[in-house]
């Protein structure tokens, strides 16, 4: 078996006397959808963060690609091939699209020692750019200005942003918040074209967007994990149903 592209075994954060994930074990895989859900308040978003770098676990060690990266910083993981998403829009407004890819990429592919050299004139990151608008699809806004995209648009920038510093690992938390229909549809898509080359952690609320494309579904709840597997596997777990889906007869979880 490969190795894990990601890998958190016994997670724990604590804020004071209180213990918002404790011992979380979870890992990412190469060419595979990890959908992590549960309820507010179940230690989701404080698991991201411990696995973006924004939050220092207080116990427990987390490995990228086999190298123990326990406690790294935010931008050093983005370095070396973690690419995060968050909840809202994290889009700069006044630039364009291609603006927006260019800066992201300039940050992965720093060129510190050009000092002199116009950065909008640079064939790396700005070649990162493009690729990156054409896979999330919007290589046709590349000139418009972020501000005004259509709300879907704004989460595909959000997620250019990120395919342009090239990761190997995308956590994206609610990539489907406040959408249509049609957009989550797109947004679905996207989410699987992106399985090629790419470890994905989502995190979502959508039921129904979970299982159509989770390859593997984890379900938290008070800050621990009561249940991993394939979505069927989790669609019949009768803990899953009671502790998180509500009783059984109207779980919720799509038939």
């Amino acid at each position: 078996m490969s190795t894990p592209v990601l890998q958190a075994t016994g997670l724990t954060r604590r804020f004071g006397g209180l213990t918002a994930v404790a011992g979380v074990d979870l890992s990412l895989a190469l060419h595979e959808i990890h959908a992590v859900i549960g309820t507010n308040g179940a230690g989701k978003s404080t698991l991201i963060n411990m696995l973006s770098g924004e939050l220092p676990p207080s116990e427990g060690q987390l490995y990228l690609q086999g190298r123990d990266v326990t406690g790294w910083s935010q931008p050093r993981l983005a370095r070396h091939g973690i690419g995060r998403s968050y909840q809202r829009n994290n889009i700069f407004l006044p630039l364009t699209v291609r603006e927006n890819c260019r800066l992201a990429a300039q940050s992965r592919a720093q060129r510190a020692w050009r000092l002199w050299e116009d950065a909008g004139k640079c064939r790396m990151s700005g070649a990162l750019a493009d690729e990156a608008m054409e896979r999330a699809g919007l290589a046709a806004h590349a000139g418009r200005i972020a501000s005004e995209l259509a709300h879907g648009q704004k989460r595909q920038l959000e997620v250019a942003m990120c395919l342009a510093t090239q990761p190997v690992a995308l956590l994206l938390d609610e990539p489907l918040a406040g959408m249509g229909a049609e957009e989550s549809s797109r947004m679905l898509a996207l989410l699987r074209g992106l399985r090629e080359g790419h470890a994905i952690l989502l995190v979502e609320h959508d039921m129904d967007a979970v299982f159509s494309v989770a390859d593997r579904i984890t379900v938290m709840v008070n800050g621990t994990v009561i249940a991993s597997g394939t979505p069927d596997a989790i669609r019949a777990n009768r803990e899953v149903q009671l502790a998180y889906l509500g009783e059984a007869e109207d779980s919720g979880v799509p038939a």
